[in-house]
């Protein structure tokens, strides 16, 4: 275990360096984000995966979200983008806004219980998305043992996460980047995959940074639930 100040060029490029290797071995990474840390994991490694889950003391009901590079991802990932989605993720990507979707069948992956469905958000963080343009996406959850506040420094994600992570990305404090939230919350996260049916509607499942009437603005009050 090993934790990196990502404001020091030398630390930062050994830590992107061993964070790359970590994962591929199927160990986690903590990582910043714009909304709180967050620990990471290969998200085509069930281990990896299962690991992640364990670590936070979560089961496989609660699967953990994937983080992407950018919104071409989001095609690769999901059967179906409906209108009002592209519009939301041209709207608030990259940032705080996680949109669930159907998954891909014939994706070889195992998130857990997730009933053929997958939560995609680009992150607004540099060192997030620099780390998913050479890893591809990431099963990534906030960095706290569940029960406990999110970690919004790299500092608190290691106490709680302690040697269960390979290596921790420290970028200082997080969340700033949306002042009118709470430091702690997390992104907004909507269920997206109503939208497939004409009478479907669209439902916010989590209020986090990215208010509800920005959402409904996106995508017209008619289509949300």
């Amino acid at each position: 275990m090993a934790r990196y100040d990502t404001s020091v060029p030398s630390e930062l490029l050994t830590g992107m360096r061993l964070s790359r290797a970590a994962l591929g071995r199927g160990e986690l990474v903590v990582i910043p984000t714009d909304t709180v840390y967050g620990v990471a994991a290969d998200a085509f490694s069930p281990d990896a995966v299962d690991a992640l889950l364990e670590a936070k003391g979560r089961g496989r009901t609660s699967p953990p979200p994937v983080l992407v590079p950018g919104i071409p991802t989001l095609d690769a990932l999901a059967e179906v983008v409906p209108p009002e989605v592209r519009r939301l993720v041209e709207e608030f990507w990259p940032g705080g806004l996680t949109v669930i979707l159907r998954a891909r069948s014939t994706l070889e992956w195992d998130l857990g219980e997730t009933r053929g469905t997958v939560a995609l958000r680009q992150p607004a963080d540099p060192i997030a998305l620099e780390l998913l343009s050479e890893t591809g996406p990431l099963a990534v959850s906030s960095a706290n043992l569940t029960g406990e506040p999110a970690a919004t420094t790299a500092e608190e994600a290691e106490r709680m996460l302690g040697e269960r992570v390979a290596v921790y990305l420290d970028a200082g404090p997080v969340g700033s980047s949306y002042p009118s939230a709470d430091p702690r919350s997390g992104s907004t996260i909507v269920d997206a995959t109503a939208l497939e049916h004409p009478e479907g509607k669209l439902r916010i499942v989590r209020h986090g940074v990215i208010p509800d009437a920005e959402i409904i603005r996106v995508v017209g009050a008619e289509r949300c639930a």
